[in-house]
């Protein structure tokens, strides 16, 4: 079986779901995490876990909806999400965007410091974004900085969505991150060769899934079905079986949680993972 550790299904309206999810299960894809980016997607997250027992719920604010969506209340309305729901298992999604107006970093690192500290003081791992791009080459050291700064090590947690270079793989690795490879990993060659060196058991597998208009027909959208392609790939890549890709992977993902303070959501990803 297959984890996708990563998407934002809780921004398809409910009567596209149930189909969703019956494509991931074809595609061996057991369980699915999704990441809040506001308050009421990290609400709808927790709701929509409460659902479906294969979905499991992160709330957070994700570092572009900073500017414009972080209030002094924030923080307590992420808090009482987690209070009230009963199947979240992550901070996610924060971090750091460097690709946005620079107007908005001062409010991304104070809400990811503040976000690190909630981690932390509820005992959940974090999923954490770091996006540069050519004008801020670099950029992921910041990022690490305040990992570090924070002292997120003590919760854990995963690099989403990568697409940096092997320099920044290690010191999440030296920081005991995991690291989560996306489709990207199907067409970068610089990707590639980071994924073929990693330890395999730092490595959990993603789509990033979210509604794709922009793409000029429905059934090209990315799903959480199309993590299987990405294990296909990484399999290749390392000249082992797609089999082995799945078994590590899910462990990864399993042990990712162990430490958390909700181990009886612990033992319901174990459940699923084991029908």
């Amino acid at each position: 079986m297959l984890v996708d550790s990563h998407t934002h299904l809780e921004q398809y309206p409910d009567y596209e779901l149930d189909a969703i999810l019956a494509r991931s299960r074809d595609a061996r894809v057991q369980a699915i995490f999704l990441a809040g980016t506001t308050v009421l997607d990290s609400q709808r997250t927790a709701h929509l876990a409460s659902r479906y027992d294969n979905l499991f719920a992160g709330v957070g604010i994700h570092p572009t909806e900073v500017f414009s969506g972080w209030t002094p209340h924030t923080l307590g309305e992420l808090e009482a999400i987690l209070n009230k729901a009963s199947r979240v298992l992550a901070i996610s999604e924060i971090g750091l965007d460097f690709t946005v107006s620079p107007d908005s970093f001062p409010s991304q690192y104070s809400a990811f410091r503040q976000q690190i500290e909630l981690a932390r003081k509820v005992d959940l791992p974090i999923i954490f974004h770091s996006r540069e791009d050519s004008s801020s080459e670099g950029k992921h050291d910041e990022t690490l900085r305040l990992l570090r700064e924070e002292r997120a090590w003590e919760v854990g947690g995963v690099m989403h969505y990568f697409q940096a270079s092997r320099h920044v793989a290690d010191q999440c690795l030296d920081l005991g991150f995991y690291i989560s490879f996306g489709k990207p990993l199907l067409r970068l060659d610089s990707l590639q060769e980071t994924a073929r060196e990693i330890p395999l058991d730092s490595i959990v597998l993603e789509t990033d899934s979210y509604p794709q208009p922009f793409k000029s027909r429905r059934e090209l959208w990315t799903e959480p079905k199309d993590v299987l392609d990405v294990a296909i790939k990484l399999a290749d890549i390392r000249r082992i079986t797609v089999e082995e890709v799945a078994y590590t992977t899910t462990q990864n993902m399993l042990r990712l949680y162990s430490k958390a303070s909700r181990l009886h959501l612990k033992e319901m990803l174990r459940k699923v993972l084991a029908e």
